[in-house]
């Protein structure tokens, strides 16, 4: 495999993770610490700390010690451009689906009335 594909596959795996993606997205603001994380998140600051890790192994997020307090930022700003086409395809198949959704009940009505005819 080559390095860049390896690279996308260990990127997609970090991203991987429910909570991962909600810390990613608190982020999205700015720096925050641990604690602040888990306020905003309702988790546990040893599983925060756990997922964090995790997106600092892969180069995703920076930390940074301050007193016995860690803060956390995004560490290339273009991982948000990813999760927002994300979030862009979503809406896409949300569309598709209303859409499907709309013609099978517009069938339906059409198979209904000309079944009473």
């Amino acid at each position: 495999m080559s390095d860049l594909k390896n690279f996308k596959v260990e990127l997609f795996k970090a991203l991987s993770h429910f909570h991962r993606i909600c810390i990613i997205d608190a982020l999205r603001e700015g720096e925050k610490s641990v604690s602040h994380i888990c306020e905003i998140l309702d988790i546990e600051s040893s599983y925060a700390s756990q997922q964090l890790s995790i997106l600092k192994n892969k180069n995703i997020v920076d930390g940074r010690k301050e007193g016995s307090q860690v803060f956390y930022s995004i560490k290339d700003e273009t991982i948000l451009t990813l999760l927002d086409v994300a979030h862009s395809i979503f809406n896409n198949h949300i569309t598709d689906l209303k859409s499907t959704i709309k013609e099978v009940k517009k069938k339906s009505k059409k198979e209904g009335s000309n079944h009473y005819d």
